[in-house]
């Protein structure tokens, strides 16, 4: 029988099996959606189960998101030497192993250190999806591809809450908390074998070498930023947690130092040195790490206060955010389907606005609670219209930042906004957890909910005064995955 996994070399004909490609490529990035969200409802059970405290809980689900990030850049440029199928079928093994460990966690020192391992897998995994699909994609398919990409993965990120609730409530097997990891084994490892088979074999670079001193670089500067986030408030803000934030930004001056003379020394940097000149990008990192951090840290926050504020169950909880996820997929709609092209980087400046008129809403409907009668619909009015918000700046911010840089650095661009939108998640985990459970320690749940939102605010009007520093105009869709008019009928090498 033939193998069914030719390089791309043996035939001038389209792939004949591109399409699984793209389902594999679909279900490891909801996967990764899953495991950023689904553990959001797992706080009671998590306490009850190992002793998880706030501090605990903040480091299942925020140190995930932390060596994702901190890893990305540094997976995309292993898939360039090593090839992407390889990395791609490594990242998805060590992931499905990970979720296994996590689920065979004793206690919640051992779960933490593997949700950190299960973070690193996925730095190494979620990188070559696009590398891959731009091998074996071409011209009007490959834009096709990545129209389909897009609210496929909106959808999970949808229901990763919801699932986490159903799996934990439905407590099968009495797994309780550790079927959200298991979940994904049955996934993974159909994904694997489906990979294994029908992802075209096509050797890397071996030319290029991987700048291990910079991503050591990363990964300190972002391990001594988001460390005293989460320790600080159960500890009183020690000398040591204003010492390593202090560190941590001399790591990140260091970084950007050591890219640029490796690329002077004629190396391959992780970041193309010229982005990091682009005022309107660096800016623009500064806004999403802004953005997302308030985004994660009050969902998280919202579904804290459902479940121990007001009792909710794992089930009620995650139904608890669908107003916010309806709301954030009614603005994503509005704005990707008319409203960015039509008035430009407007529509990053509306969002804030709309996102603040539901958090003062929301506010207000917290104010007026009766805590004999409350049910999710007292509050679904504010979350939803700051989802409406939130949706909108989301299904344009990418395409506006990218708008700075030039076409051969998209694929450095894509990567980097990647990685700072998922540690700028990992640091509103840490900041809006300790902002709530300082509050909620004393019983009052209302008020961590309201500095949650205060905080959430201040971010928002700095988000907003970035956004005058933007593009006046986004990127077109197709751009942003590096389909230049010049390259729209050529396969040409995606570097993330």
């Amino acid at each position: 029988m033939r193998d069914p996994s030719p390089t791309p070399e043996e035939t001038t004909e389209p792939y004949r099996w591109r399409w699984l490609i793209l389902v594999v490529m679909i279900i490891a990035e909801i996967m990764d959606l899953l495991d950023a969200s689904i553990v959001n409802v797992a706080g009671p059970d998590l306490e009850r189960s190992l002793g998880a405290g706030p501090v605990g809980l903040q480091w299942v689900i925020g140190g995930y998101a932390l060596t994702l990030g901190a890893g990305l850049v540094l997976g995309g440029r292993l898939g360039d030497r090593y090839g992407r199928r390889r990395m791609f079928l490594i990242g998805l093994a060590a992931f499905t192993a990970a979720s296994l460990l996590c689920a065979l966690a004793p206690n919640i020192e051992s779960l933490i250190a593997f949700r950190l391992l299960q973070g690193t897998a996925g730095a190494m995994l979620l990188p070559q999806g696009l590398g891959l699909l731009r091998e074996n994609f071409s011209g009007p398919e490959l834009t096709k591809v990545f129209a389909i990409f897009g609210p496929v993965l909106g959808l999970g990120g949808i229901i990763g809450p919801v699932l986490g609730g159903f799996l934990i409530e439905g407590d099968f097997f009495g797994l309780g908390w550790r079927s959200v990891f298991l979940v994904n084994l049955p996934i993974g490892l159909a994904a694997l074998v489906v990979a294994a088979k029908f992802v075209p074999r096509k050797p890397g670079d071996r030319t290029i070498r991987v700048d291990l001193t910079g991503a050591a670089l990363i990964v300190a500067s972002c391990a001594l930023l988001v460390l005293p986030l989460n320790q600080g408030q159960e500890n009183g803000w020690p000398l040591w947690t204003w010492l390593s934030m202090a560190a941590s930004v001399i790591g990140f001056a260091l970084f950007a130092v050591q890219q640029r003379r490796t690329a002077a020394a004629g190396r391959e940097p992780l970041v193309t040195p010229g982005l990091l000149r682009k005022p309107a990008f660096t800016v623009g990192l500064g806004g999403i790490a802004l953005f997302f951090g308030g985004l994660i840290g009050t969902q998280l926050v919202l579904t804290l206060f459902l479940q121990i504020g007001r009792h909710f169950t794992a089930g009620e909880a995650g139904l608890g955010n669908l107003p916010l996820a309806v709301g954030t997929a009614i603005g994503g709609a509005i704005s990707g389907a008319f409203l960015a092209d039509r008035i430009g980087r407007k529509v990053l400046q509306v969002g804030p606005l709309v996102q603040l008129a539901g958090a003062a809403l929301l506010w207000f409907e917290l104010d007026g609670l009766d805590a004999a009668s409350f049910s999710i619909w007292d509050i679904a009015p504010g979350v939803a219209v700051a989802g409406i918000g939130a949706g909108l700046v989301i299904a344009a911010l990418f395409s506006f930042i990218l708008a700075a840089v030039d076409d051969d650095e998209i694929g450095s661009a894509s990567g980097v906004l990647s990685a700072v939108q998922a540690v700028g998640g990992s640091i509103g985990v840490a900041v809006f957890g300790s902002v709530f459970f300082a509050r909620a320690e004393t019983g009052d749940f209302t008020g961590g909910f309201h500095r949650a939102l205060i905080v959430q605010a201040c971010l928002l009007v700095v988000f907003f005064a970035i956004t005058f520093l933007l593009p006046a105009k986004g990127r077109p869709e197709d751009e942003q995955h590096g389909i230049t008019p010049e390259t729209a009928d050529t396969k040409q090498h995606l570097t993330v």
